[in-house]
């Protein structure tokens, strides 16, 4: 069983975004929570994919046309921690 843990400015992010995306984004953590990070790389439509550059170490996952989730794997089999949920924007800030 996999835990996931979201940053804290997830919450304030959520409330912003369209029900849809939202809906996708809990189907997302179920997917998670169930079977991990292997889970999400079998469901094509989510195009779960190693990100590049100063994110190197992370992985997003598609939520929408234009929203992604941001998150990264602590431990082998322990945790996965989501870092942000964007409009397709992967700069840091």
């Amino acid at each position: 069983m996999w835990e996931v843990y979201e940053h804290r400015r997830i919450g304030r992010r959520v409330q912003r975004l369209p029900v849809e995306v939202l809906k996708r984004y809990e189907k997302w953590k179920d997917i998670v929570c169930i079977s991990g990070p292997a889970g999400l790389r079998l469901i094509k439509g989510l195009h779960d994919e190693a990100l590049r550059g100063e994110w190197k170490g992370h992985r997003s996952s598609r939520l929408g046309l234009q929203y992604r989730v941001i998150y990264r794997i602590v431990g082998q089999e322990i945790l996965v921690e989501v870092i942000d949920i964007t409009a397709h924007d992967y700069r840091r800030k």
